[in-house]
């Protein structure tokens, strides 16, 4: 078999030795015997199925960084060991795609220069153990974390007409490598099979777009306004979270509502904070390390008054955002304490802002007690109660005869024949669809979504009509003043058409070239 023109012998040479670990010249009589065999057939299939099966890996990886900050405290939860995960996340998979990728481009070069495909065994168990992985990694996602399902589903809207142009490209260079392959071959019959199958997943590509939806295909008068932002417990990538600073750092960002977690004192003292334990954002454990482990609850006031709550920040690194901030923002961070519901109400009337919350622990046994205590300080406070968005559901009707000015919040849909219609709703993004978002739009019926961080996701749910959403990255939305894409229907039609004509050429080119 003569070497095809511009393959030249050392470079073949080369190309054997790293697909198959063994320095094997290019010359026909150290090369003889050394043909591809239907078990190498085989394993260069499954290198390019354990390359597929990375590759979409990579993409739920890149997707779920959305929601990542929550893998991070759960981990919290669970070992109290703090890392930001992500990081390990994308290293493991670029590297594993890089690997298969560069196999795969070793395979595809020694086939357009005629050389046997011979892959080591140690390339195969490698690939083994990556499929392992990323299968293990896809089980995991799936038990753990099913929500992020419907999270690449929302993503699709986003990616779809772009992964459409990017999959026709990478199926169209495949044509080079297969028209090679088949004039080469003797089989008949695998001949046959191979252009069927290529055949029939060409149309289905060319095809696609009539399946394609995203509400950012529209034309430009016809994009809902920006949604508001929410500051999901500030502006927690520029400042403790939960802290008086984070709630100014989000009014910065142009945020229209502070959303926070509030508990009770033992003492009866309302205060912000997520995590029942408070040893993930304050140094509970070096002040009062016997009690560490108690609720947050079971601490009084004074105590908890005792407590540094923004140190953590700058040693924990909870965002990249952490590095780049001044002198004047890391000193201002640990004088930073856990403030009291009445001291976040007088900031958001000052800066006139709305302020929305959850009481937490919902299961308690004086949760009564607690909505009380909460109602009295919000009464007391002076702030106009239309800036209060409740979101508690236990007790909710003593809270709307109590304090009827407040605005009611909802983390549900509606129900059918619902006695009192919703007027705001506060859910998952992954709860809702683009065709539920415009039918409450049109409803006059007020969504926010949380927790939307990426520029992404903020696209899509901006063109489904979205009022607003709760964010950690106010700092990265505030700055958006259109989504990432938009598309009149007629240039993704035109779009569309182009790329598979020039699809259709490049593959008739390809076999035509090598015949």
């Amino acid at each position: 078999m003569a070497d095809p023109p511009g393959c030249c012998r050392p470079c073949a040479t080369c190309l054997l030795c790293l697909y198959s670990c063994q320095w094997i010249t290019a010359k026909k009589e150290k090369r003889k015997g050394l043909r591809t065999t239907k078990c190498d057939c085989s394993w260069f299939l499954f290198l390019f199925c354990v390359f597929l099966f990375t590759l979409v890996w990579l993409y739920f990886a890149i997707i779920i960084l959305n929601d990542f900050h929550n893998f991070n405290e759960y981990i919290f939860k669970q070992r109290k060991l703090w890392l930001d995960w992500s990081l390990v996340l994308l290293i493991a998979t670029a590297t594993l795609i890089t690997y298969s990728a560069v196999l795969l481009v070793l395979a595809l070069c020694l086939q357009l220069c005629g050389q046997p495909l011979k892959l080591h065994w140690l390339h195969k168990t490698l690939l083994i153990l990556t499929a392992v992985v990323v299968a293990a990694a896809f089980i995991g996602l799936g038990i753990k974390w099913a929500e992020e399902w419907r999270s690449a589903r929302i993503s699709l809207q986003a990616t779809g007409p772009f992964l459409h142009i990017g999959i026709v490209g990478g199926m169209t260079l495949l044509a080079w490598p297969l028209a090679s392959f088949i004039y080469r071959t003797r089989n008949t019959g695998l001949k046959v099979c191979l252009l069927l199958v290529y055949c029939a997943v060409m149309i289905a590509l060319y095809l696609a777009p009539l399946g394609i939806t995203s509400p950012c295909i529209m034309e430009e008068n016809q994009l809902p306004p920006k949604p508001a932002l929410v500051g999901h417990r500030g502006a927690p990538m520029l400042a403790p979270e939960n802290t008086l600073m984070s709630l100014h750092k989000a009014v910065d960002c142009d945020v229209q509502v502070f959303e926070t977690d509030v508990m009770v004192s033992a003492d009866g003292v309302p205060f912000l904070m997520h995590d029942e334990e408070l040893t993930r954002t304050t140094n509970v454990q070096t002040v009062f390390p016997e009690r560490a482990a108690l609720n947050s609850t079971a601490f009084n006031w004074t105590d908890l008054q005792q407590l540094d709550a923004g140190s953590w920040f700058l040693e924990r690194k909870p965002f990249p955002t952490v590095q780049s901030l001044s002198a004047g923002d890391r000193y201002q961070v640990t004088k930073q304490r856990i403030p009291s519901l009445e001291q976040a109400l007088e900031a958001a009337k000052q800066s006139n802002i709305s302020i929305m919350f959850d009481l937490r622990p919902e299961n308690h046994s004086d949760y009564q007690s607690f909505v009380n205590a909460t109602l009295e300080v919000i009464l007391q406070s002076g702030i106009p109660l239309q800036q209060v968005l409740w979101l508690p559901d236990g007790f909710r009707e003593q809270v709307k005869q109590q304090a009827p000015g407040l605005q009611q919040i909802y983390g549900r849909k509606r129900l059918q024949n619902e006695k009192e219609p919703l007027l705001h709703v506060n859910l998952p993004y992954q709860d809702m669809s683009s065709e539920e978002i415009r039918q409450y739009r049109r409803d006059n019926i007020s969504v926010n979504l949380y927790v939307v961080n990426q520029p992404w996701l903020f696209s899509v749910l901006w063109c489904s009509g979205v009022s607003s959403v709760t964010t950690n990255a106010c700092q990265v939305l505030k700055e958006m003043k259109h989504p990432i894409w938009l598309l009149p229907s007629s240039t993704y039609l035109m779009i569309w058409i182009v790329v598979d004509c020039v699809s259709l050429l490049a593959i008739f080119w390809a076999f035509l070239l090598l015949k």
